[in-house]
């Protein structure tokens, strides 16, 4: 598992077309990718499993934590994202609800854009 940020220090300006925002770059492929909203409620979780395939969760709103056969419970929140790789064994949960983002391919490569987070 590897850990990421989306703050937007990390985030590149972008002002093509009259346009002030900052812009985090997340994923580049030209492989096949499945891209999701999850939305899990109060006390929801994502049961442990093994992934099928490379995934990259974004957290958007809420707090939760998550684990894998080598760690604890670790907390994650939004503005951060969590990576496994395919064969890892992973378990999300968060007890007031969330909302996140999945993307899912055999061809992801997060260090090339985020900023990886050290996990304590």
């Amino acid at each position: 598992m590897k850990m990421y940020s989306l703050n937007k220090q990390y985030g590149q300006p972008i002002s093509q077309f009259e346009s002030n925002f900052m812009m985090n770059r997340i994923i580049q492929t030209d492989q096949e990718v499945r891209i999701g909203c999850m939305h899990l409620d109060h006390n929801g979780i994502i049961g442990y499993h093994q992934a099928s395939v490379d995934q990259l969760l974004l957290i958007v709103n809420g707090d939760e934590s998550v684990r894998t056969s080598d760690s604890d419970q670790l907390p994650i929140q939004a503005g951060q994202a969590v990576f496994w790789k395919k064969g890892e064994w992973h378990e999300t949960k968060t007890t007031t609800g969330l909302t996140a983002i999945v993307i899912e391919s055999s061809s992801l490569n997060p260090d090339r854009f985020l900023t990886a987070l050290s996990i304590k």
